[in-house]
């Protein structure tokens, strides 16, 4: 699984997102949005501005939350 995240250095919503990542082991390439040229790549990847956002394997989920992305392994079967 291929899984890049665009987050916040300190962000509630960015550290449940590592949290969930953590929780079920998955690696990640994590992309610190306060980088301008990161905060632009997610900006066109998703459309909008909000983050956090993960790519999962090529699908986009756009200004999510850790329960979100967590609910969202668990209906793709990507976790157990």
């Amino acid at each position: 699984m291929k899984v890049i995240a665009y987050l916040k250095q300190t962000c509630g919503w960015s550290g449940g997102v590592r949290d969930v990542f953590a929780h079920y082991n998955i690696d990640y390439e994590e992309r610190l949005i306060n980088d301008p040229n990161i905060y632009a790549e997610m900006v066109t990847k998703t459309g909008q501005p909000l983050s956090p956002c993960v790519e999962i394997d090529g699908t986009m989920l756009a200004d999510v939350s850790g329960e979100e992305v967590e609910e969202y392994l668990l209906k793709e079967h990507l976790v157990g």
